[in-house]
Parts: C-alpha cells; structure tokens; sequence
C-alpha cells in the first residue's frame, strides 16, 4: 500500500467558486477551509489538502495536476452543471482513477477513494468512470418549493447550520478512509495484517426526501462505531433491476432499518409502481420469512400522509402483519430509534444474557409458556400459573419494568424461544388486545422455523362487549374463565401441548 504526499485533491470547476454577494468568499474557497479545519481535528494533524485555485475557463491540463493525482490518498470532485460539462473536470476523474489503480487501487475494503460532493442536482453522468458515476453523493442543497438552493449562509441561518452539519459528516469520513490507507499502509511494512472481527454490515434503506436528514445522521453515527452501511452505491432506477440490487445487498447485511416519513418516496420505472421505500421493505420481509432477519422500521408516532399511497402503506404498517413481518416496529423519537438499533447490533455482536438464561429454564423445563397480560391483571395470573407449575411447565410473564428497548427485547426473546402463548384477556382494553394479536401474527418471523405448539386467549373480568362476542362467536382456542378459573377450562390448552395434541 502506497504512502501519499497529499490527503486529498478538490476537484471542481472555476465557475463555481463564484459568490452570491461580492462581500462573500466563494463557495469551493469557503467549502475548501472548513473541510480542512474539520478533517484537521479529525485526523489530530494538519490535513493536506491540494486544490488549484488558479484555475480559469481557458486552462489547458496542466501536468502539475496529473502529477498530484500519483501521491494523494482521496479524490473529492464537486459536482455541478459545469462540472461535467468541463473536459478539464471530468478527466481529472478519469486520470486519478488510471493513478490510484497502481496506489493500491480506487476501491478499499469496500471503501472509493472517490468522494462525491452534489452541490447542484445533475443528471448526466453517464461519461464519469464508475468509481464515480456508482458511488453515493452528498448533497450540499436543499429543495425549497421544488427549487435546489445550495447549502450557502446567503440564504440564511439554517441553510449555513445544514453546511457545517454536512461538512462534519464528510470529514469524518474521509478521516476514516485515510486512517484506514494508514493502517493498511503500516501493515504492509511490517508484512502483517491482524484485522479485528468484522462487525455487522448494515442496511439503511432508502427513504423518502422528508426522512434523508435522519438517515445522514444514523449513517455517520453507525460509521462513527465502525458499521458497515448499505446502500454505498447508486441503484438501478428500473423496478426489476432496483430490487435485484436490493436483493443483493440485503443478502450481504445482518440488519435493515427502514425510515417511514410523510411522502412516499421515489418510484423506480416499472409495472407495480411502487416506491423504493415499500420495495425494500417487500424484498426485507422476503429475506426474514427465509432467515432470521432482524429489520426495525421507524415510524414516529402521529406520522401520516395526504398521498393516498403512503396513507395505505402507513395504515398497513401499522394493521398488516405481513407487512411488519419480522420487524420492531419504534414509533419514539430519535434517540429510541438509536438505542434500539444499536441494542439490535450488540445482540448480533454478542449474545444477549437473558437468551442464556431463558435457553437454560428452558432446557430444564417440559415447556416454557409466555403469560402475556396488562401488567394490572398480574394478580390475576396467579392461579393460571400455579396450576401450570403443578403440571410441569415454566411460565414467564412479559417484562413490566425497564425501559422500552429492555421491555420490547424481553417480549421478543420470549416469543421467539417460548413453547405456547396465553393471552390473558381481562383488563386490558379492545385496542390492546388487538395490539398483541398483531404482535401474535408477526411470531413465525421470529422463531426461525420453531413450531408454536398452542395460542389461545384466557378471557378474564371483567365483562365486555367484545368478550361476550369472542364467546358467542365461539372463537377458536378460548378459555373462558370470566366466572373464575378452571382446571377443566384448561383442558384444551393442555392437550395441545401434547405430541399428539391438537395444534391450533
């Protein structure tokens, strides 16, 4: 692995570096001295940072700049209009790409050496070399009324906040690859490589515009701890190509995320017309239903949509088992969603305890039974379970105590590793019980082909409507115990947990 005399070369086109305002620096200079201050303290170093600030529209191709482009580690081009109408520009690509192909290649650990900056929304980039074309941008504008406006304090406050914001995250990550060019490079001196155990890679899905904020921020926090993230390249914009590519991504990760927001987000050319958002959420499902999949799907509470087609895919997150299948479903803020994801990735880094513990009763018990009730019926379980405990089985109620990510991990760890479910029905509301008979539903995605021997519903006080239509219905698999317990009313329960016994 080379050793590089610069960090990284600013490719960009002289135009674009003129100012809104005469009393303003222009933007690639501004651009130009935060990046460098940032990538400065990143690195704890000075960064070296070449850029030709002498450029003008009639320059020729100077040699000085081929000759930069075989001692630096990181390749930064700012994409414009004219950038890519510029032949200067587009071949500095072209020729940095030829030179990092004999400096250890374009392509590190999965990782370009080709930074992409989108300061203008482009189209055309078909004649840019794949290193480039391929890669995901980031994009230093904002729409305002469906107009791009760049990321310039001209603009205003929020607008100069969301710079700073995004230069931070393309700092660190370039102080990343380098540091990574470093390690590699120390590595090769001494004719050793120990790498550490690769953590799970992750997919952070593709989201709809009103969601990229909070996408930008879980990406550079899960890099920060050394995550790999999916999606790292552009996606075919066809239907059929699009999922093929999600397919194969999902086959490389160990985790999804999915963002909800209010719009329904882009739609690839194809038959179905359906977003991206709600195609990688299909082809997620399709991979837990196949293999233990953990996926999270963020939906903030109150979210909702005037688009009558993420109204549905709202409404059928929330009612559709099928389409939760295999997923948590947070609707907290910001700060539950990280601690559930990253509760996720330490249970795929390392086994959680309380699966130990729950394995060991198990392996000591006939069954284990989940209990589940609202927490004020807790009393009122007591005889369902000490009968159980007389013929043998362990039970185990839901988690009431912890905070929501310990309670929900709880529940899941539960379902997945339990022989038979009681739902017991008596204080808790309709609602509620409906809650838990979509939570029911979701149970094959996490029992990885483990057979559920029984599910039935114990009906307690007190008496309501919808109770006394569960028992004039005659629901399948109900106890009622509405007038007290019943060894007989168990009857049925038991049987089912036979070998034999009736499945339901």
């Amino acid at each position: 692995m080379a050793r590089f005399k610069n960090d990284l070369f600013i490719s960009y086109s002289h135009i674009d570096n003129q100012p809104i305002r005469p009393e303003d620096k222009g933007w690639i200079s501004r651009f130009h001295a935060s990046l460098e201050a940032l990538l400065s303290m990143r690195l704890g170093q000075t960064a070296k940072i070449w850029r030709d600030d002498k450029l003008q529209g009639n320059d020729i191709f100077s040699d000085e700049i081929i000759q930069q482009f075989a001692h630096t580690a990181v390749f930064l081009s700012i994409l414009t209009p004219r950038y890519l109408k510029s032949e200067w520009c587009t071949r500095e690509v072209r020729e940095f790409c030829e030179q990092a192909k004999q400096s250890g290649g374009v392509v590190i650990d999965n990782k370009a050496r080709v930074f992409k900056i989108v300061k203008t929304p482009v189209d055309a980039q078909e004649f840019l070399p794949p290193a480039i074309k391929d890669i995901l941008g980031y994009e230093f504008f904002s729409l305002e009324d469906g107009t791009p406006l760049e990321l310039d304090p001209a603009y205003g406050d929020k607008f100069a906040q969301d710079f700073n914001r995004k230069v931070g995250k393309l700092a660190w990550d370039i102080s990343q690859l380098l540091k990574q060019l470093a390690t590699d490079a120390e590595a090769s001196d001494k004719e050793a490589d120990t790498p550490a155990a690769p953590k799970p890679t992750v997919y952070l899905a593709e989201c709809s515009y009103d969601r990229k904020e909070i996408r930008e921020i879980l990406e550079s926090d899960l890099r920060c701890h050394g995550y790999t993230v999916l999606p790292d390249q552009q996606l075919p914009r066809d239907e059929a190509g699009y999922v093929a590519a999600v397919e194969a991504l999902l086959a490389r990760s160990k985790f999804s995320i999915h963002l909800i927001g209010e719009s329904y987000g882009a739609v690839p050319d194809g038959l179905s017309q359906k977003s991206v958002v709600v195609l990688q959420n299909e082809v997620a499902v399709n991979k837990s239903k196949n293999s233990a999949f953990p996926r999270i799907i963020w939906l903030p509470e109150g979210t909702s949509s005037s688009q009558i087609s993420q109204h549905l895919f709202i409404e059928a997150l929330h009612q559709d088992a099928e389409v939760q299948f295999g997923a948590d479903l947070i609707t907290g803020d910001l700060e539950a969603l990280k601690t559930s994801i990253h509760a996720t990735l330490k249970k795929l880094e390392q086994p959680e305890p309380m699966l130990h513990e729950i394995q060991a009763d198990a392996a000591n018990a006939t069954q284990l039974i989940y209990l589940i009730c609202n927490e004020k019926d807790r009393k009122a379980t007591i005889p369902i379970r000490k009968y159980l405990r007389e013929q043998g089985y362990e039970v185990f109620l839901p988690a009431f105590e912890g905070d929501a990510t310990t309670v929900r991990e709880a529940h899941r760890q539960l379902m997945s590793n339990c022989d038979a479910v009681i739902l017991f029905y008596g204080s808790g509301s309709e609602a509620w019980k409906r809650t838990i008979d979509s939570e029911l539903k979701k149970m094959p995605g996490y029992r990885n082909g483990k057979p559920l021997l029984a599910c039935f519903t114990y009906l307690a006080e007190p008496v309501t409507v919808d109770k006394e239509d569960l028992i004039d219905m005659e629901e399948p698999h109900l106890i009622n115990g509405i007038a007290g317990f019943s060894e007989t009313g168990m009857a049925a329960f038991l049987h089912a947990l036979q070998p034999d016994g009736a499945k339901p």
